[in-house]
């Protein structure tokens, strides 16, 4: 995928859960590069590995993508609309029934639904065509030797250094601007931990062997929670009035709940409760498109927290199931980059904490305008508008 937000995403949940670690940085290169070669030899790399590192320079092109993120301020439709593409869709279709086998031993093995597998494997890298012209290791020393954020890549260089030092992967070896390696874009740590043969050669190539792919991206999905053979999203309709405060993909409710306030299935039949409970996400606002999200779906955001990526990702793993593509509705109007920076400005000033004034409606600013829409009575779906601007 040549988006590579999502890549800070899966780099920060990695980061949570490793050990903790000295996240030094900046400073004379030469010099915090001994200190990560002593950090790696402490941990077991030997001569080949640090090497490796020995041999790297500061890369400024993954600087400058660092600091590049303008993708996600397209709107949900926008940004689905482009990425959920006939050829992706295609294709996918091929892949699904071409790798029929590794994919029913992923199901089995992990309780991965194959096209959840496949819109992954199809949004980050096209099916493995599109992988990444970065140098890996260099790209990680130079964002961990940052001090914009390193605690978000340090995490990945020794693990890199131990796969580089055991052979699995060359010193050489090119991924994506933030240190993702492969077909479906895996971090070192997950590549280390989750790595899975699936074509029984004795090595785990994610770079070249499908089956290799299939199996450790059903491993890491598996790793961040899923739940085997229950749903990620449903796409639903909503009456014109409902406590729209009770929205949200984190506010899960029965299914008979969201029933009783009128939500009902895209062509108006009734819910099939199951005794699940799920989240009403409303991406565009209550006049946009809708979509029950479940526990599942919680896991798109583990590999991703832009929430526009995750909902995308599960409406193609959706679509690649056999739903519709869903009805995009009328949303109201949102607001463009300049008039959306102006909303975070007032809601910072408000003292909100939205992350940065970047334009880009993340999950802080969206809880941020909830809380305003409640205060000021407007309906609360966290959509912003110029009626919120201009209220504020």
């Amino acid at each position: 995928m040549r988006l590579r937000s999502r890549a800070l995403t899966a780099l920060f949940l990695c980061a949570t859960a490793l050990p903790a670690m000295a996240q030094e940085c900046g400073g004379d290169f030469e010099a915090w590069k001994q200190g990560v070669a002593a950090e790696a030899k402490a941990a077991g790399v030997g001569a080949v590995g640090l090497d490796a590192l020995e041999d790297v320079s500061i890369d400024e092109r993954a600087l400058a993508r660092d600091r590049a993120q303008g993708v996600f301020t397209q709107t949900f439709i926008e940004f689905s609309n482009r990425m959920i593409s006939a050829y992706r869709l295609k294709q996918g279709a091929a892949n699904l029934k071409k790798y029929a086998d590794v994919f029913a031993r992923a199901d089995q093995q992990f309780g991965v639904q194959a096209p959840v597998i496949a819109a992954f494997w199809a949004l980050e890298t096209d099916f493995g065509a599109v992988q990444g012209d970065f140098h890996t290791l260099s790209a990680l020393v130079t964002l961990s030797h940052d001090c914009r954020r390193p605690q978000l890549f340090r995490q990945q260089l020794v693990p890199l250094l131990e796969l580089i030092d055991r052979g699995v992967l060359p010193a050489n070896v090119n991924g994506a601007w933030a240190g993702e390696i492969g077909q479906t874009q895996i971090l070192p740590s997950d590549y280390l931990t989750r790595g899975v043969d699936g074509d029984g050669d004795g090595k785990v190539d994610l770079r070249n062997s499908v089956p290799d792919v299939i199996m450790t991206t059903g491993n890491k999905v598996l790793s961040r929670g899923w739940k085997r053979d229950e749903p990620w999203i449903q796409e639903v309709r909503v009456p014109d009035d409902m406590p729209w405060d009770q929205t949200g993909r984190t506010n899960k409710l029965p299914l008979s709940q969201w029933a009783q306030w009128g939500v009902t299935n895209p062509d108006g039949s009734p819910l099939d409760d199951k005794g699940l409970k799920a989240g009403l996400a409303l991406p565009m606002g209550r006049k946009g498109p809708a979509f029950l999200t479940y526990d599942n779906f919680d896991v798109y955001l583990e590999w991703n927290q832009s929430f526009t990526y995750a909902l995308t990702a599960a409406n193609l793993a959706a679509r690649l199931a056999g739903a519709p593509p869903f009805d995009p509705r009328n949303p109201e109007p949102g607001l463009d980059n300049d008039r959306m920076k102006a909303l975070q400005t007032k809601l910072e000033a408000r003292g909100y904490d939205v992350g940065s004034v970047d334009g880009i409606l993340g999950t802080n600013t969206r809880e941020a305008i909830r809380k305003e829409q409640m205060r000021l009575g407007l309906p609360v779906d966290g959509w912003p508008t110029a009626e919120l601007l201009a209220k504020l």
